[in-house]
């Protein structure tokens, strides 16, 4: 039944047609709830009202002060400017306006008395805010709270005078005429076995806090309830998913596998790559379908893992497809797929995006017969022209770098549901694991292939290039080779950052023909010519490969030696690992060497020093979340999740989504349908965010 919370947010005060769309188009802000459920990401204490005699020059951010006009003048030639002096009985204070001069002038008196708040500066000892917030004394006392909310907002809505200030009116008009259509959402009885405070007092102190203590509580009590929600829908569909007897059963391990293992495995498995594949064989014969996320660290045998589960598929009788981001890594799978089965009588396709027309004819109708066991590809294999004869098992590779309906339509290629098995180097910290993955069971690479020696990292500056270089050379006179990644195709104006071109140039200075050769590779490149200098480096003719962050994944040439990765700083941690692992492919010693200039943030600091210390991806992953939020794991805020968090943080929010999780998982252990009328509201919830999944995630990660 629709609330008067659903109503459009243009019949409220302040709103009208123009500003409901452009609420909408820049905020997402579409009705009333929208609104209430739009909050502060910070708050500005102004219970405390100076006198201007009182106000010093020492660095204060904002302050208040309580002040009667008493003049109004346009000032200035060419660029004009309004200026209001007032006093309060202490001091006079300059107030100086630059933009929005005649809508201001309109609204101000001389002679009435204000609060005026601002940042303060000193001119010649004098007092002046700039742009200051002005509110009659009558208006201001009749705020709600002495703490005001600062609202996230766009230079499109801040030019309609929709700023943080404009947001904050809008939810003070909201807040008169929606305080009594809030309605609870939990249980009295989840309210008081967990301290929580009711949902109406919880969203008042939210926009307008009446003390730090009942922010807090606010926070914690909506941060909860988020939470709750997910982990109700997140753990129902898992439920659902592990009920239905529609899963194929691979019963048999047969030949494809035996003699897989038996003659052609290239080393011996870890103890991490057997408890996988053990884990993996364990799903397929319980009738359920399996939907597992794996986790592994650049360079610890996954693909290996993928291989001999989809050989479980071609020994009972089902195809399989492992679908790869780039064309680069595509390839690499199926090259390094085929070498590994050699003789084995089991066959072998690739389809990409520039697989020719001939190439197509040939391989669609084989794969469509059943005569293709095993089909490599890139987002060509979603097309509708590509069908199975009998898709029993999907791996998806960096899945991460898939949209979901991407992943969708692979799942789709089957009237009955595949197993799926999605990879990812990219570790994935535990509390985004649960929230980002929760309906999936998830099995961990922990260990390296016996052999590897672990990647000295180092961080030098601009001004120590020369010995940079001079040890690049001693490493390609050891017969090895060095991989220079760059965070841009070309010169930026707004970036003082070296650039590819730049650099390339640079390197082929300093390492000239025909002693050395050096190749690029980056993304702008014709996939002909990017993989025709990737061979030449593969093959070891070319010593040096400038590139961009393009060979993050795909690229496995166990002769090098060396990753200079220039200015560092520019990439986030969980990148910054994946591009070191390119090198430490062999048994000899590698180095990954930092380049930044001197300028760097706090944050860029802690990046770089973390990767000096530790080659650990999932600690680098904890880290990464606490610097950068969880959505940045996977490119723009929040973007890699399937609901969008209105107030909880995946990075400091751990111990809370624990919590949600436990008392979500009671829940449904003792009514899984929320069936009970106790768990209506829950029910309701659970809905509510289920709502938000475009897609059913519990069959395609």
């Amino acid at each position: 039944m629709a609330s008067f919370l659903d109503n459009d947010i243009k019949f409220l005060r302040g709103v009208g047609e123009r500003r409901a769309l452009l609420l909408q188009k820049e905020l997402g802000i579409a009705t009333l709830r929208d609104l209430l459920y739009y909050f502060p990401f910070r708050y500005i204490d102004r219970t405390k009202v100076y006198r201007i005699a009182e106000v010093r020059d020492d660095g204060q951010t904002y302050i208040q002060i309580r002040a009667r006009i008493e003049g109004l003048s346009m000032q200035g030639g060419g660029r004009k400017r309004l200026v209001a002096v007032v006093s309060d009985g202490s001091g006079m204070a300059e107030l100086v306006w630059f933009s929005g001069i005649k809508w201001i002038e309109k609204r101000l008196e001389v002679g009435r008395e204000y609060i005026v708040f601002g940042r303060p500066a000193f001119f010649r000892e004098q007092l002046s805010i700039v742009h200051p917030e002005m509110e009659p004394v009558s208006a201001a006392w009749t705020r709600p709270s002495g703490m005001q909310g600062v609202y996230g907002t766009t230079e499109s809505l801040s030019s309609n005078q929709l700023g943080s200030k404009g947001i904050y009116n809008l939810v003070c008009n909201l807040w008169q005429v929606a305080e009594h259509h809030i309605v609870e959402t939990l249980p009295a009885s989840m309210i008081e076995a967990w301290g929580l405070i009711p949902l109406r007092e919880a969203l008042f102190n939210i926009h307008f806090p009446k003390s730090p203590e009942l922010l807090r509580q606010a926070e914690y009590r909506l941060k909860f309830e988020e939470l709750l929600g997910i982990q109700l829908s997140i753990l129902s569909q898992r439920a659902g998913r592990t009920s239905r007897d529609d899963g194929f059963l691979f019963s048999r391990v047969g030949e494809a596998f035996n003699g897989f293992y038996n003659t052609r495995l290239p080393f011996p498995l870890t103890g991490a790559q057997k408890r996988v594949i053990k884990e993996i064989r364990a799903d397929t014969v319980t009738g359920h379908q399996m939907n597992r996320l794996l986790q592994g660290d650049v360079g610890s045998g996954k693909t290996l893992v993928a291989l001999m589960s989809m050989l479980l598929a071609t020994d009972n009788g089902f195809q399989s497809c492992l679908m790869a981001p780039t064309e680069i890594l595509a390839r690499q799978h199926y090259a390094t797929i085929v070498r590994m089965l050699g003789d084995l009588p089991v066959r072998v396709g690739i389809l990409t995006g520039s697989s020719t027309t001939r190439e197509r004819r040939e391989l669609l109708p084989a794969l469509e017969a059943g005569e293709i066991d095993i089909l490599v590809g890139t987002h060509a294999l979603i097309e509708d022209t590509v069908r199975f004869a009998n898709l029993g098992f999907v791996v998806i590779d960096e899945q991460h770098r898939f949209g979901v309906e991407q992943r969708a339509r692979l799942w789709t290629k089957n009237q009955r549901p595949p197993h799926v098995l999605v990879m990812t180097a990219t570790p994935i910290p535990r509390t985004l694991a649960m929230t980002l993955y929760g309906d999936l069971d998830v099995s961990v690479i922990d260990e390296m292939p016996p052999g590897r020696k672990p990647i000295k990292t180092v961080h030098m500056r601009d001004s120590q290039r020369l010995r940079v270089y001079g040890f690049m050379g001693e490493e390609i006179r050891k017969g090895h080779q060095v991989y220079v990644v760059y965070p841009l195709i070309q010169e930026s104006e707004k970036m003082d950052y070296k650039d590819l071109q730049d650099g390339f140039e640079s390197i082929c200075n300093q390492f000239p023909l025909p002693q050395y050769v050096t190749t690029v590779v980056h993304g702008k490149m014709k996939p002909a010519d990017k993989e025709a200098n990737m061979k030449l480096f593969k093959e070891g003719v070319a010593h040096i490969m400038v590139a961009t962050s393009v060979i993050e994944v795909g690229v496995d040439v166990p002769n090098a030696s060396v990753m200079v990765i220039e200015s560092a700083e520019r990439f986030g941690l969980s990148q910054l690992h994946q591009l070191r692992g390119r090198v430490g492919r062999g048994a000899d010693q590698s180095y990954c060497i930092l380049m930044s200039g001197d300028k760097l943030s706090r944050e860029a600091r802690a990046r770089l020093n973390a990767m000096v210390a530790t080659n650990d991806g999932f600690e680098l992953s904890e880290l990464d979340l606490k610097l950068r939020g969880a959505g940045d794991l996977n490119g723009t805020q929040q973007s890699g999740l399937a609901f969008e968090l209105k107030i909880a943080n995946l990075g400091k929010d751990t111990q809370l989504i624990e919590l949600a999780r436990q008392v979500a998982q009671q829940v449904l252990d003792e009514d899984p349908e929320l069936a009970q009328p106790s768990n209506a509201l829950l029910k309701e919830l659970k809905e509510r965010y289920s709502s938000k999944r475009e897609t059913d995630f519990s069959m395609i990660s």
